[in-house]
């Protein structure tokens, strides 16, 4: 597979091992529409592509990325209400993390300094997730009056665990957090995520493809069986609704949003939850 051209993301290959990078580093890779039409094509490529045994993903510059571009949704002219937008809009969020879940081939992903929300869940989506020491974790959405698009943590660490994370809007995770919760895999110096990740791959890209496609496949099984398909499509159904609402704080974040930026919105976001402590 040789290099591909994309606007939001870099595609090449090492041998049997293909390295997608995150590349929105001046948005901390946060996720933008057109990221997602060029993550799509990417893994359409190197699905078919059967030079390519494993995936490794990262982010470019200074985070593996902040989760959904919030500016995208605040810079349009009128403010999308109501369940017949969100229901498509969440779906394509949906599956553009779900899809490295679901990959056909391994996915290993290197993160480093910030994997939150939607860019938290792409992490814990990957088969394996690497993290830096000092990565910054969590599920800030609930301060956003927003829901979960995938939820991923209740099956990747126990119910107590994800229900403090999620419903207190935890975005202060360490790596280390990430290890003893089980969605993390391994936590290495900062700047050797990647180089990890590429032996871990190596590992893998030696054992014969179609035995290991089938034993993902039989894993992913597993948890199907258990109902996570299910319950991943009633949470995703719950997060229509909720961004489907139309709350005083929702209204007065995309308010300040607007008028004063992004930041801003965020500053006044963070001021109401450090309010008493």
């Amino acid at each position: 597979m040789s290099k591909a051209n994309f606007e939001t993301i870099q595609l090449e290959s090492k041998g049997p091992i293909a390295i997608l990078t995150l590349n929105r580093p001046e948005r901390l890779n946060a996720i933008s529409v057109q990221m997602k039409l060029d993550l799509a094509a990417a893994l359409d490529q190197i699905e078919a592509d059967d030079t390519i045994k494993v995936l490794v993903l990262r982010g470019a510059g200074r985070a593996f990325c902040a989760g959904f571009d919030l500016k995208d949704e605040t810079d349009v002219e009128v403010e999308p209400t109501g369940v017949d937008h969100w229901r498509p809009e969440l779906k394509r969020d949906f599956e553009a993390i779900m899809r490295f879940w679901y990959f056909k081939k391994p996915t290993i992903s290197a993160i480093h300094k910030y994997a939150l929300a939607g860019g938290f869940e792409m992490a814990i989506a990957c088969d394996i997730t690497i993290a830096a020491e000092g990565t910054r974790l969590g599920e800030p959405e609930l301060k956003f009056g927003s829901g979960i698009v995938a939820l991923l943590l209740p099956w990747l660490t126990s119910p107590k665990k994800a229900k403090e994370v999620i419903l207190t809007g935890n975005d202060r995770l360490d790596a280390r957090d990430g290890l003893a919760f089980g969605f993390v895999n391994r936590v290495v110096p900062a700047g050797e995520e990647f180089d990890t990740a590429m032996a871990i791959a190596r590992d893998i890209a030696v054992m014969d493809m179609h035995s290991v496609q089938m034993t993902k496949e039989a894993i992913n099984r597993t948890y199907e069986i258990m109902g996570m398909n299910q319950a991943l499509r009633m949470a995703l159904d719950v997060d229509v609704q909720i961004e489907s609402l139309e709350t005083p704080e929702r209204k007065t974040f995309s308010e300040i949003s607007k008028k004063e930026g992004l930041k801003a919105a965020i500053a006044w976001r963070d001021a109401r939850f450090s309010e008493g402590r």
